[in-house]
């Protein structure tokens, strides 16, 4: 009788991850397959009948060796997919991320080439503008990390900005996407979209959320980071290394693991005593109330009233185009 149960327990489990495979499986057959949607499609439901098939196999003993050997064929294709496509900088992209930045360094000074500038009239009329500056590390002296909504509590894009004295420099963990291909979360998990560095002018990377995304519209939040300035230093050269590694190896861009946030995350890994990797981390609208619980914001206000004056889009948008704008939009900010 025990022996019975673990068998059909053990049934269960294998067909729960063939069930798990077989989902994936569909999906690199649906988006990673070249070709006409209708032959996609096709596919992925032919891999998804031999998915069931393999299932259905577990319960029937005399299908179930031809229908594992037809599963695992097909699962032999998939993974040839998955390896086929190849992260490249030679596509047709959009103009907001045509321009790859990269940095020189030399002793304490970093020179990024390529700092994004542009001039808006609207979210999608604007003129490109770049320039190049040089930031002395021995300046750099905080880190502020922004909070973006527009869909919920449990989403948000995160981006730092690194403070050198009077001067910021934004960075901001994005999609490269091409002008014919419009973003989708569930095809980001499967290889359709390059990593991007938008390395920006605050008046550009900050005022474009605040001051011109109206549909939807765009809350931001700016929470100063509690943290020795040497591991704020380490996590801005680790930013540049893996800026400067892009721009001869590029990445595909994951919606879960290789994101805005997790990257953020992986940057501040080399220093000792880093937060550990939370849920919350996954869910990137919880990860300011997490850094706060491990004591990386200003603890000496409750979290909420630390958010509703660290939210500045009034602020971004009466300063507008003043050359004043960093300093202008953290007034009143912890």
């Amino acid at each position: 009788m025990g022996r019975r149960i673990l068998i059909v327990l053990g049934s269960i489990v294998v067909g729960l991850v063939i069930a798990a495979v077989t989902g994936w499986g569909a999906l690199v057959l649906f988006y990673i397959v070249p070709g006409p949607e209708l032959v996609r499609t096709a596919l992925a439901w032919a891999f998804a009948a031999l998915g069931l098939a393999a299932i259905a196999g577990l319960a029937v003993r005399r299908v179930r060796r031809w229908a594992f050997v037809a599963f695992v064929a097909g699962l032999v294709l998939v993974v040839v997919a998955w390896n086929s496509p190849k992260p490249s900088n030679d596509r047709d992209w959009q103009t907001e991320v045509a321009v790859l930045p990269y940095a020189t360094i030399n002793g304490d000074l970093v020179t990024v080439h390529n700092i994004r500038n542009f001039d808006y009239r609207t979210e999608t009329d604007f003129t490109p503008a770049y320039y190049d500056r040089t930031f002395d590390m021995r300046r750099l002296d905080r880190a502020d990390l922004m909070a973006v909504y527009w869909i919920g509590p449990a989403i948000a894009h995160i981006f730092v900005s690194f403070g050198f004295g009077d001067e910021h420099l934004p960075i901001s963990i994005e999609v490269r996407k091409t002008r014919s291909k419009e973003y989708s979360t569930i095809a980001g998990f499967f290889r359709q979209y390059e990593l991007f560095y938008v390395v920006g002018d605050e008046r550009d990377v900050i005022r474009v959320r605040t001051n011109y995304r109206k549909a939807p519209l765009e809350e931001v939040y700016m929470f100063r980071a509690v943290a020795p300035i040497e591991n704020i230093r380490h996590a801005f050269l680790d930013y540049i290394r893996d800026i400067n590694k892009l721009k001869e190896q590029p990445r595909f861009y994951n919606t879960l693991t290789t994101n805005c946030t997790t990257m953020i995350y992986a940057h501040t890994t080399m220093n000792r005593g880093h937060i550990p990797m939370s849920w919350k981390i996954l869910l990137t609208g919880y990860a300011p109330e997490y850094i706060y619980e491990q004591g990386r914001f200003d603890r000496s206000l409750p979290f909420e009233e630390l958010k509703r004056r660290g939210h500045i889009n009034a602020r971004a948008q009466a300063a507008d185009k003043s050359p004043d704008f960093s300093r202008l939009i953290r007034v009143g900010v912890p």
